[in-house]
């Protein structure tokens, strides 16, 4: 059975927090393992890279055939249906539209003292793009990494995918021809994130990289941060449905099921008001695992981390939120846009009773790559930002110099820095 709780048991404030402690995640220490593989591609580039795809994914390579050549990416496009190509072209018209706005606009202004001030943006100028390879993998994932980064700006946009036997899904490889990914190399795991980081003779470094993957590939991306940046850590996926009576027991059971057939480690958890209406939505669940391909794992997920938290009063609910900062939240109530207004932290909100989180995954526009683990206290979803730089602008005149110098000169003084109050104090004495 999933955890049970309700606001109104006195044990109730340390069984939640015994809740939020429990630990999804196995903690396996990849450290000395990732740190040799990141050596290797270091000091010996291809000849390591390709020694590491041949023991891992059973692939040989060589420096001619390790990039997918544009022929190849041709064909298996042509082997997708035309019901899939559309869909993923809807859905990439969709999220390119939606990332297009959040574009940021340069800052110019003088101040009162005749300073000019400002900032500009631009673009980070490559990215590598990691996507989980075999043909379980995501082509929807490929459109939310890609699609923001080329609505930024990004010139080169550098595609990672493993293939284990040499298999690959079609559809991935259609999804970066629609997003227009400039390279894809069949190279993955750590070894790929330390290519991708330091470059080989086949692979040219990137500036950041982004992307899931599993603990070896976010071991790597910890390991080569500040040699290049990365989007996030990400964990289990997970999903918050806060819900009243007046919902189809159905519809929620296998909204929550959405996110706990990812995987054993996912987290479904639901908040109501009513009583009722929890238990039956836990029998729809049981209904609903009796039919679903993937309900061993999505069982499994519901019963080691899954739970149904009743409240008295739905208003209760917004701390509750706040505290679990869920990667995923649907709001299923009568007044959505009011209770998403009272919210602090969520990785992504969907507003009403029939705005499944499902839509946010494929179609709906904003990106589904989302904070998890809490880390939505801090941290966003990715973005066109997260593709961007600022670079800000000072332009100091002979006269305003006057106005700002001296307390320049004040401060370097103060702190023991005297070539900065120099380099100021000079100006100010040849202004006179």
């Amino acid at each position: 059975m999933p955890w049970r709780l309700k606001s109104t048991d006195a044990s109730f404030a340390t069984d939640f927090q015994n809740f939020l402690n429990i630990k999804r995640e196995a903690q396996t220490d990849l450290e000395a393992v990732v740190a040799e593989i990141v050596g290797g591609i270091v000091a010996r580039g291809d000849q390591a890279l390709f020694e590491y795809t041949s023991k891992f994914d059973r692939v040989d390579l060589t420096a001619e055939t390790v990039q997918i050549s544009p022929d190849e990416i041709a064909a298996a496009y042509k082997t997708c249906s035309p019901e899939h190509l559309g869909a993923l072209q809807l859905a990439a018209t969709r999220i390119r539209a939606f990332h297009e706005k959040q574009l940021p606009e340069n800052l110019s202004y003088q101040d009162q003292d005749g300073v000019r001030l400002g900032l500009k943006w631009g673009a980070v100028s490559s990215v590598g793009m990691y996507v989980p390879g075999g043909l379980a993998s995501y082509p929807s994932s490929v459109l939310m990494n890609a699609i923001p980064a080329k609505v930024a700006g990004v010139k080169r946009l550098v595609m990672v995918v493993p293939t284990p036997d040499g298999e690959i899904n079609p559809l991935v490889l259609a999804a970066a021809s629609i997003a227009e990914v400039d390279e894809i190399y069949r190279v993955g795991g750590a070894q790929a994130v330390a290519a991708l980081a330091f470059g080989t003779a086949s692979i040219k470094p990137v500036d950041k990289i982004v992307g899931p993957g599993n603990a070896y590939v976010a071991t790597a991306k910890r390991q080569v941060f500040g040699t290049v940046g990365i989007d996030m850590i990400a964990g289990p996926s997970e999903i918050l449905v806060v819900a009243d009576g007046q919902n189809n027991p159905s519809w929620i059971a296998a909204d929550l099921l959405s996110q706990a057939e990812h995987d054993t480690s996912a987290q479904a958890i639901l908040i109501t008001d009513d009583a009722d209406f929890a238990e039956a939505v836990v029998q729809a669940v049981d209904v609903h695992l009796q039919s679903l391909p993937r309900s061993e794992i999505a069982g499994k997920s519901w019963q080691d981390f899954g739970a149904v938290i009743t409240v008295d009063e739905m208003a209760e609910a917004i701390e509750l939120i706040d505290t679990i900062a869920p990667e995923h939240l649907e709001l299923a109530v009568e007044a959505p846009e009011e209770m998403a207004e009272k919210i602090s932290h969520a990785g992504a909100i969907f507003l009403g009773r029939h705005t499944p989180e499902a839509l946010g995954d494929y179609i709906g526009g904003p990106n589904h790559v989302l904070p998890t683990g809490r880390s939505a206290r801090f941290s966003s979803g990715l973005g066109v930002l997260d593709f961007m730089k600022r670079t800000t602008l000072l332009g100091v005149t002979e006269q305003s110099i006057k106005a700002i110098g001296p307390a320049t000169v004040t401060l370097a003084e103060a702190e023991g820095l005297d070539a900065h109050a120099l380099s100021v104090a000079l100006r100010l004495a040849d202004g006179e």
